[in-house]
């Protein structure tokens, strides 16, 4: 029994390794994609716009599922969704991409995987042992060195918003990893769009006014249309099912492989300069993913609680 068990827990485990990789990559160009339809849309419309198109993916998908428009329960969870990751994050690096390169935003997002942890520790009642906390400061470390080293000079407003950014995703992340385990994913990311709504179509109107889209490429096009399904919604959905299955502090980690992929992102697609480095980070970033992977995890509370929807 105890080994069937085992095998059951290793292989939720798996699953959400795997799904919440996927959720990385998603995510991962979320910034190069921002950076794309910020000169013709706006940093406004393209940080609260996003979430108005995605809500409407969210409702004919609640519709088609069968399930209410609203959480049976947990709406204070839900809430905190909606400002975290669906308004705060969003609008904060999109203002901040208007002044720093993505290369240099990406960096600083590198630090969203203690972030996460933390909140982890708090909401998700999750213990990390000690080499996981080593194995994430590692990564963190060549993440902090690389921004150190590249500098931008004094700290400048951009940097402010992209640390509220990291501070405001890792509790989101958290917060909706925890409510991933009574309800599916999708349906969490669903609600919280939803919920957003009152503050993200006056904003969408309000950027819509003050900057009209102009000069609209098929880049530009191709960016907002990204953040606003992949970034706002197909990639919360697999991100929030990897973070119930697997633990929020564990596939949250996976988290420091993104600004990597996101360099190398921003290097093909915007042509920013990818310098020997951004290679040696990625090289010991991911080095550190790799093995603290298996450094254990106490959590307080089992996975596998059921989920409701």
């Amino acid at each position: 029994m105890k080994a069937k068990e085992s095998a059951f827990v290793g292989s939720g485990e798996a699953r959400g390794l795997v799904s919440g990789a996927a959720g990385v990559v998603a995510f991962s160009l979320t910034l190069v994609a921002t950076r794309a339809a910020e000169p013709a849309f706006g940093a406004l419309t393209v940080g609260a716009g996003r979430a108005v198109l995605a809500a409407g993916l969210a409702a004919a998908l609640l519709r088609r599922r069968g399930l209410p428009l609203r959480p049976p329960d947990g709406r204070g969870a839900t809430i905190v969704i909606a400002a975290t990751v669906v308004v705060g994050f969003p609008l904060l690096t999109s203002w901040a991409l208007a002044d720093v390169p993505v290369a240099h935003a990406a960096v600083v997002v590198g630090l969203a995987p203690a972030a996460t942890a933390g909140f982890a520790v708090v909401l998700a009642g999750e213990r990390p042992t000690p080499p996981y906390w080593a194995a994430l400061g590692v990564g963190l470390a060549a993440v902090l060195a690389f921004a150190a080293v590249q500098g931008a000079g004094r700290p400048r407003l951009a940097d402010l918003l992209v640390l509220a950014a990291v501070a405001l995703v890792g509790l989101g992340y958290a917060a909706g990893g925890v409510l991933s385990r009574r309800f599916d994913g999708a349906a969490v990311i669903c609600w919280a769009l939803l919920a957003a709504l009152p503050v993200t179509v006056p904003l969408t109107a309000i950027g819509l006014t003050v900057h009209p889209p102009r000069q609209v490429t098929a880049g530009a096009a191709a960016g907002l249309g990204y953040v606003s399904v992949v970034s706002m919604f197909l990639g919360f959905v697999v991100w929030y099912r990897g973070l119930a299955l697997g633990g929020v502090a564990r596939v949250g980690r996976l988290q420091l492989a993104q600004p990597v992929l996101t360099l190398i992102w921003a290097a093909l697609l915007l042509g920013e300069p990818l310098t020997p480095l951004g290679v040696g980070t990625a090289v010991i970033v991911i080095a550190s993913v790799v093995l603290g992977r298996r450094a254990p995890l106490r959590p307080h509370q089992p996975d596998g609680v059921p989920r409701r929807a």
